[in-house]
């Protein structure tokens, strides 16, 4: 998702001349165009995932929640440098992720990696649409004392209203994005904080066996990989991280990383544990039930008029804000996809054509998801989630072993936790599967 394609970034980019190597080695790191870039990959994952992250985390009671609340950091961290790097190593700057993966793997394998990395944010694009339905409904219902529409109704307006921004002007996603992300994350330190005297260990104390405890961390690392995730950015942020500091570009990639990792992990983290300790056990079950973000719920039952409106309105945002981002990256793959294996030189399909047609694909199946209403962790379980995390967890960890450029990355115990991280959450789609 080109989130980076802000006034700052090409501003700071102007000052590099790409015919010239040496105009990238003489410059320093550029704070204005790294801090937009960590607010953007911020906005990117704090999406649906997180308003649903503390349901499913908090059921298997505190100490599976605290073991993942130690996981997450370097999960989150090394698997997207590892996506970063993979992008950066490339011998053709400008090439995209798609582009990369079929020539370091050839044709077969990259149309096999373009197709999965659309099956890895397409999903993601219809949980939005299940999730901003549902959110608006229960607003309705509940916080303002009106009837139900028809689903069909309201959700074919709300995805409308999301498609309309985005196929509007990609300067104005930019600037919508950016007015979301700064007040949600004021916002979820705030509910954080608020919710400190409601808190409750009733019921989430109690030590489990040790089978317990692994089943519980296992079912919720496929939704952390996609609470966390903002893969949909990386392929666009390494591509303008090589426009800017040209052979550094993975080195302050890192940084940048880094930084959004450590906002990630505080301000979302400290917001699951506030909101499982103040719902408890029997609350996050009914949230689950009730197919809402967890914030929608707390604004049913908390009792609090603040909560009961705020609520509502910081889950539209995260959901607004995610949405464009992996809209970007969804419509990117489905591009790749028929570039790749239909239409290679352009001369069939135009490229007005294409987008077209992918925007109204996208709008009728996300409609239609909405319309359906499936559950939207079990497909966080069962799809979004494992399939994320064969492009962002396992696809860089076999590029390190093949691909020349990574070489020096190899070997390193940084590479086996991530690969088992993988492992696991790929292995969420067997069990949601057979379940």
């Amino acid at each position: 998702m080109p989130h980076g394609s802000t006034a700052a970034d090409s501003a700071d980019t102007r000052t590099a001349n790409p015919e010239d190597p040496q105009s990238f080695q003489t410059q320093g790191s550029s704070p204005r165009f790294e801090l937009s870039w960590t607010i953007s990959l911020f906005g990117t994952a704090v999406g649906a995932g997180v308003l649903f992250l503390p349901i499913n985390a908090g059921l298997g009671g505190i100490w599976p929640l605290l073991v993942v609340t130690i996981l997450i950091g370097p999960m989150t961290y090394l698997s997207h440098r590892a996506l970063s790097r993979f992008v950066c190593a490339s011998p053709d700057p400008g090439a995209d992720i798609t582009v990369v993966a079929r020539k370091a793997f050839g044709e077969g394998v990259g149309r096999v990696i373009t197709v999965l990395y659309f099956l890895a944010i397409f999903p993601i694009v219809l949980i939005y649409g299940i999730g901003i339905t549902n959110t608006v409904d229960s607003l309705m219902v509940n916080q303002l004392g009106m009837g139900s529409l028809p689903r069909w109704l309201l959700s074919g307006v709300l995805i409308a209203l999301m498609m309309l921004v985005m196929v509007s002007s990609q300067r104005i996603m930019l600037i919508v994005t950016q007015w979301l992300v700064y007040p949600l994350i004021a916002i979820l330190l705030f509910v954080t904080l608020y919710l400190i005297p409601s808190w409750k260990l009733d019921g989430l104390t109690a030590a489990p066996s040790a089978g317990d405890l692994l089943m519980s961390i296992w079912l919720v690392i496929p939704v952390l990989v996609f609470a966390f995730n903002h893969s949909p950015a990386i392929s666009q942020f390494s591509l303008a991280m090589q426009r800017q500091y040209g052979p550094r570009a993975s080195e302050r990639a890192s940084v940048v990383l880094r930084r959004t990792t450590a906002l990630l992990v505080i301000f979302t983290m400290g917001f699951v544990w506030s909101c499982v300790l103040s719902l408890g056990i029997d609350g996050l079950q009914d949230a689950k039930d009730a197919n809402l973000p967890v914030l929608s719920h707390l604004a049913n039952v908390h009792g609090s008029p603040f909560i009961a409106y705020l609520g509502p309105v910081v889950a539209l945002a995260a959901i607004a804000s995610s949405f464009f981002g992996h809209y970007l990256g969804a419509a990117e793959g489905a591009a790749g996809i028929v570039r790749s294996m239909v239409d290679s030189d352009g001369s069939r399909i135009s490229d007005r054509a294409l987008h077209i047609g992918i925007a109204a694909f996208i709008f009728l199946t996300t409609w239609a998801a909405a319309i359906i209403n499936p559950s939207i962790l079990s497909m966080i379980e069962s799809i979004a989630g494992p399939v994320i995390a064969m492009i962002l967890y396992l696809m860089p960890m076999y590029a390190i072993r093949k691909m020349p450029a990574l070489e020096p990355y190899r070997g390193r115990l940084s590479n086996v936790f991530v690969t088992i991280a993988g492992l696991v959450a790929v292995s969420g789609i067997i069990y949601g599967l057979v379940s």
